[in-house]
């Protein structure tokens, strides 16, 4: 049965208008992003089919232009869009982050970050740089390693945050593991880099280590 054919609070787009966004399931989401099916297929069961072969809604998201546009009823035009609204998240976050206070808005900050370094599939070390104020002035991944590490060089994120006038920033770096628990290797990078940075009058606010689903601070754990 097509979709139009279906009761009316039942068909994704009308339950988007009446209930809001976030009534409707992650099948049902990238339904309305797609649009249509294919042929004997609606845009619900091509939905279902592609979070059953990517493994979620998330891996979808992140998955490479050449697998993702290999599965049936995407391609080139739907990767652009999908990387399109990616993309307008990131700024979004990023421009509510740059008119507060990051400490004020934690759940904004690790948002953000878990938004940008949750999808790689090899480590990667970022920083957050910040003004006098903790409003946000940049956003940069610094290192990229392999899928069990990444070389985190102290001097080049000195050398960055002199560059950028920060007066503090926030580390961050993913587990491509998925799980966000802090390691003795990021402890002591992360005590490494307050040093370095101390040394510069740059304060290290926190850390953020970002999992397949959450995001743990290493500030809030009393390990900063």
């Amino acid at each position: 049965m097509a979709i139009r054919d279906w009761p009316a609070e039942e068909r994704p787009r009308e339950k988007l208008l009446a209930l809001g966004p976030q009534a409707l399931s992650d099948v049902e989401l990238l339904a309305i992003f797609l649009r249509t099916g294919t042929r004997g297929r609606s845009a619900i069961d091509l939905a279902r089919d592609l979070v059953r072969e990517f493994g979620g809604l998330q891996p979808l998201l992140a998955a490479p232009r050449e697998r993702f546009c290999a599965a049936p009823g995407l391609g080139d035009a739907k990767y652009c869009q999908l990387q399109a609204v990616v993309e307008m998240a990131h700024r979004c976050l990023r421009e509510e982050l740059a008119r507060t206070d990051v400490l004020t808005s934690p759940q904004r900050t690790r948002d953000y970050l878990s938004l940008r370094l949750q999808s790689h599939p090899r480590e990667v070390f970022a920083c957050l740089f910040l003004d006098n104020r903790h409003r946000v002035i940049a956003f940069e991944e610094l290192f990229h390693g392999t899928i069990d590490g990444a070389s985190v060089h102290p001097r080049e994120v000195v050398r960055r945050a002199l560059d950028h006038n920060a007066a503090a920033l926030i580390l961050a770096h993913n587990h491509p593991s998925g799980v966000a628990e802090p390691s003795e290797a990021d402890r002591r990078i992360t005590l490494r880099l307050k040093e370095a940075l101390a040394l510069i009058d740059v304060r290290v606010l926190d850390h953020i280590v970002v999992g397949r689903s959450q995001a743990t601070s290493l500030a809030e754990l009393g390990l900063l």
